[in-house]
């Protein structure tokens, strides 16, 4: 069985190491054909692009669906809205207001004991604000988010901590006028550190929050229920 889970890990990173820091959902998954659903609000205060493009900011609140196709795989799906600020060095700001954006990705255990387990995932957000005017040109504006993930937690039964690290990266794709550019993130920031908790409130619902440090600055919280 471990090994069929870590050639589906290869398999994805293969399939998706072409397209181009999103948050976890935590290490608690749904069961077999059981479903858990949620609200969540993800705020990035900062990530580093290349060269002289300064750094990104963005604001997003979404939907969550997550569906156990077996009681160690969980595909993960989100669906909402969000804006992008592009902070570039010398130039003024470019502000993108808000519009859709959505995600997925899955999450993978790959080992449990007791109280103890490590969950192995992969998310990808896309965030579409609408199109601005500075002047006579038109710019347009996409953020492209992807990470793969491991962490590791501890059921203290009241709370749920965990801990991990990431490779993640995250794209802006800019229109001016009719000319594409994709400029991404400092890969010297790729690797960073994931901090968080589950909450539980009542048998079905929980909280999750969540802090990520280094290849970005971002916090996460979310309202979660289980079916």
């Amino acid at each position: 069985m471990l090994k069929i889970r870590l050639l589906f890990i290869v398999f994805i990173f293969f399939l998706s190491a072409n397209s181009y820091a999103a948050p976890c959902y935590g290490t608690k998954m749904p069961g077999k054909n059981k479903i858990f659903i949620g609200a969540q609000a993800h705020s990035i205060f900062k990530r580093y692009l290349k060269d002289d493009q300064g750094k990104l900011k963005s604001w997003q609140n979404f939907f969550l669906l997550s569906y156990g196709v077996f009681d160690w795989l969980s595909l993960d799906l989100k669906g909402g809205t969000g804006y992008i600020k592009q902070c570039p060095l010398g130039r003024d700001e470019l502000d993108y207001p808000t519009y859709m954006g959505g995600g997925y990705g899955f999450r993978l255990k790959l080992y449990q004991l007791k109280n103890t387990k490590v969950v192995f995932g992969f998310q990808h957000i896309s965030i579409h604000p609408k199109t601005i005017y500075v002047g006579a040109d038109k710019h347009k504006a996409v953020l492209d988010d992807w990470q793969f993930s491991c962490l590791a937690s501890y059921d203290f039964k009241k709370i749920t901590p965990y801990l991990g690290f990431k490779w993640s990266r995250m794209d802006y794709i800019h229109w001016l006028n009719d000319n594409r550019n994709r400029h991404k993130s400092d890969a010297a920031k790729s690797i960073g550190l994931i901090l968080g908790i589950d909450l539980p409130v009542t048998t079905n619902y929980w909280i999750n929050l969540e802090g990520q440090l280094f290849d970005s600055e971002a916090a996460a919280f979310s309202l979660n229920y289980s079916f």
